[in-house]
């Protein structure tokens, strides 16, 4: 039976973030796709791979084709714009009932409101 993974996420697509393990560590991007099925997302710039194509009607021409690889969601950290480093990510509940992420470092909201 297959592993469950979470459906909520800490990282969200426009995230800015840093690969702090594997072939990619230290490297930093935003985030373009999140699969939260599989638990992975595709990052900017990061874990690029090569893939073979044919030739079709929507790829008029074949070959090697290089573009970003799906990595894991705990191999990257979410970048906090005011400390520029990794930080972990926390949940505030606003005076006005808004939800949003904050930086566990210095309290500074993380990327977008929901």
């Amino acid at each position: 039976m297959a592993k469950k993974t979470p459906t909520f996420s800490h990282i969200r697509k426009d995230d800015f973030v840093e690969v702090i393990t594997g072939r990619d560590k230290g490297k930093r991007g935003k985030v373009l796709r999140v699969h939260r099925d599989e638990g992975r997302l595709v990052v900017e710039k990061v874990h690029m791979i090569k893939r073979h194509t044919r030739p079709s009607r929507l790829t008029q021409q074949g070959g090697i084709i290089e573009r970003e690889g799906k990595i894991h969601m705990s191999n990257v950290m979410v970048v906090c714009t005011r400390c520029d480093r990794p930080v972990r990510v926390g949940k505030k509940i606003l005076e006005n009932g808004k939800k949003v992420r904050i930086c566990r470092k210095c309290g500074d909201v993380v990327g977008q409101t929901s």
